[in-house]
């Protein structure tokens, strides 16, 4: 259970009130700062015998004496003269222990602990603290007396389920520092654990939790003192689904994006890449109204086994969502929050995914917010420094180097939710100027059940250049040629399928009408694949390299049919032995009889001289 939080003394009110935006006065000689985070304290007859509410806001510009502030809660009965706490602090996070298997709100509020006190029905101006402050930890030390430590060493090691969760220098020390007093045994979050002094005699005592501001982002303070180092990213994130990893992978550390119109399989699409991605910790952020996929996730995530390790998928998951009482600003807030808390696990060394669902959601709260703000408008009413915005929050993902040596990564994944599926809107512009992988969902094949309804066609990757060392190393020096290749044969048997809309089967040849059934069989029997089923759900590398070359033995080979209908029955006949295949577990009879028919049939075939 969370503990109260104590705040100073009111030292500004409320002048003005518009929505969620209020404006805020100094009460005496109190200078309000830019980003600052302030209390609300709501008053009149009706709160009289309830208890006080502490409404949350950030300040987000100051004109003079004044400032204007929004604020992340309801505003219903603020009015002018209401007091406000100035706390002095950006907006920032707890990092420490206890974050993992946590389910927050866009502000870092547990949920679980404010509906274990307070019910379901989530009241407004609850202080809470985020992570736990009763519960004890091992603390193991890293360092002795004496030794020099800056920002972002390793103090200590925590275990926090099966993962080693590293106590560090607070990012936001300056200079060297050396270690005065060191403890070990076990500790809540709040006791003091390790004492450092500095050259000048000063001292300052640590204890397993630090803040951060989340609008700056942790590695830049690193890399400034030379304590660590950003990376190229340079292998994938195996996702183990076959039109991710084969055609449009995404590295490891680098940017993707998923757009696509309502039902088109976005939820379904990122939840099997949080589940089956070689990541260590998977921060899922639904920044937009969500409702049963945020339920789904929150109820299935402890219930299944995490294919990377031991333990559920919710041991080593982080899930923020805003309730539905909260106000567009805490969406904006959230996707920070997020990409904070991924930044933080990475500097201890691990592989961190991070899912934003949409982006969309949070590109419209900033568009309410300018506009209250009385900003100058961009497109279709955005806020002008919209394409900054976002560029802002993908380019915080990478792979870095801490102090210790170690590597982690930081790989975001946002999707998108264009109206009408119009990929020409801001946001998805925006985001497509910012990522290097696009995986355009299509309602087209959506409605044909060709899932993941990926277009191919769409789609694209900038990292297989980038990646090509390590294709060539672990998988073959033509593996990135034979994909554009494919890709091209895609493309081929799109412009032949759209010739057959008009023309039909006669009006073309049969050498392009075989070229039309290969793209087709790629497609059908490579690029789809059964979320729901056991097999199928997550393909190893190996297994979809196997498969591969095998379709593309098939799709390159020269064949020399006479008629139609026998180039119809044979890929008919293909394409149900590779459905089988793909269901078949990997060493199995099914599977070994399966590729022995492929091979005989395909065999068979007649080919040109």
């Amino acid at each position: 259970m969370t503990s109260h939080v104590t705040l100073p003394d009111p030292s500004a009110e409320i002048i003005a009130v518009q929505d969620d935006l209020v404006t805020l006065a100094p009460l005496a000689d109190h200078p309000l700062i830019k980003n600052e985070v302030v209390y609300i304290i709501p008053h009149g007859p009706e709160r009289e015998g309830r208890p006080t509410e502490y409404l949350k806001a950030e300040v987000l510009r100051v004109r003079g004496k004044t400032a204007e502030a929004q604020v992340f809660e309801s505003t219903s009965g603020v009015r002018v003269g209401d007091k406000v706490i100035q706390t002095g602090e950006m907006l920032s996070v707890a990092l420490g222990p206890g974050l993992l298997s946590t389910v927050f709100d866009g502000l870092q509020n547990p949920l679980a602990d404010i509906a274990a006190q307070h019910g379901f029905f989530l009241p407004r101006g609850v202080l809470t603290n985020a992570l736990d402050t009763a519960r004890k930890w091992s603390f193991e030390p890293a360092v002795k007396s004496g030794d020099q430590v800056r920002a972002g060493d390793v103090l200590g090691k925590v275990p926090e389920g099966r993962f080693e969760h590293r106590i560090m220098v607070p990012f936001s020390l300056k200079g060297k520092w050396s270690v005065e007093r060191v403890r070990e045994g076990s500790y809540t979050i709040d006791e003091i654990v390790v004492t450092l002094k500095d050259d000048r005699g000063q001292t300052r005592d640590l204890t397993m939790v630090q803040h951060w501001p989340v609008r700056r982002a942790i590695p830049d303070a690193m890399v400034s003192a030379g304590q660590s180092e950003r990376l190229y990213p340079s292998e994938p994130l195996i996702t183990t689904l076959r039109l991710i990893d084969t055609f449009f992978p995404i590295a490891r550390g680098g940017m993707g994006c998923i757009p696509g119109p309502f039902g088109a399989g976005k939820t379904v699409l990122q939840s099997l890449i949080s589940r089956f991605s070689a990541v260590n910790i998977v921060i899922v952020v639904a920044c937009g109204e969500r409702a049963g996929e945020v339920v789904e996730t929150i109820t299935e995530f402890p219930q299944q086994s995490d294919p990377s390790g031991d333990g559920t998928l919710m041991d080593r998951t982080v899930i923020i969502c805003n309730t539905s009482s909260m106000p567009v600003a805490a969406r904006e807030a959230s996707i920070y929050t997020g990409i904070t808390l991924g930044e933080y696990y990475r500097q201890m060394g691990f592989d961190v995914l991070l899912i934003a669902d949409s982006t969309s959601r949070w590109a419209q709260a900033m568009r309410e917010t300018s506009g209250r703000l009385e900003e100058i408008p961009g497109e279709e009413a955005f806020p002008a420094y919209l394409d900054s915005a976002i560029k802002g929050i993908y380019e915080r993902a990478g792979v870095l180097t801490n102090a210790e040596g170690e590597t982690g990564s930081l790989t975001m994944i946002g999707t998108v939710s264009p109206a009408g599926g119009n990929f020409e809107e801001p946001v998805t512009q925006s985001t497509l100027g910012t990522v290097k992988t696009f995986l355009g969902l299509s309602a087209e094949r959506a409605y044909k059940r060709f899932y993941p309804a990926v277009d191919p066609l769409l789609s694209w990757s900038r990292y297989h250049a980038q990646l090509g060392d390590w294709y060539q190393e672990n998988i073959g020096p033509d593996w990135v040629a034979r994909v554009e290749e494919m890709i091209e044969l895609l493309g081929r048997g799109d412009e032949i399928s759209r010739m057959m809309q008009v023309t039909g089967e006669e009006g073309i040849s049969t050498d392009d009408f075989v070229v039309q059934q290969k793209a087709l069989f790629l497609d059908m029997v490579y690029l789809q694949q059964d979320a729901f089923d056991d097999v199928d759900a997550s393909a190893p590398l190996a297994r979809q390299q196997e498969t591969f070359d095998l379709v593309y033995q098939i799709a390159t080979r020269d064949f020399a049919f006479n008629d139609k209908d026998s180039v119809r029955k044979s890929f008919t006949e293909l394409t149900s032995l590779f459905k089988n295949l793909n269901y078949a577990a990997d060493g199995s009879k099914e599977r070994n009889g399966l590729i022995s028919q492929i091979k005989t049939l395909v065999g068979n075939l007649p080919t040109a001289q």
